[in-house]
């Protein structure tokens, strides 16, 4: 069992930044890769971007040059720095999880929004 803690959705204006958090906490968590997932309304759920144990990281295309992922490896905790924001990104975003063992866990999600 994997708890998360997300924080930092909120609204935003067009151009505006925004810094999201999550904290995972379980028994034993040993994690291959933690990033982030979005979900637009009447969309699919889209990856965002991802981090590695490595350090290695994958943003998905809209997002590159204008997002950064990062991790604290001690704290079990993903961040990731929107800037360059735009209503295209409004969503929820779900931080996720990859444990060694090959099971994904998601957190619950967080709104943001993007609207002058």
């Amino acid at each position: 069992q994997v708890e998360f803690v997300e924080s930092g959705g909120g609204l935003v204006q067009p151009g505006g930044s925004l810094r999201l958090s999550c904290a995972a906490s379980g028994r034993d968590l040993r994690i291959y890769s933690m990033g982030w997932y979005r979900q637009a309304p009447g969309k699919q759920r889209e990856l965002v971007a991802v981090m590695f144990g490595g350090g290695r990281t994958n943003y998905a295309d809209a997002v590159k040059g204008r997002f950064t992922i990062s991790r604290d490896n001690a704290k079990n905790t993903v961040y990731i720095q929107m800037n360059s924001l735009n209503p295209e990104d409004t969503a929820v975003y779900y931080c996720y999880l990859d444990s060694v063992l090959g099971y994904a866990y998601w957190g619950q999600g967080t709104q943001v929004t993007v609207s002058s």
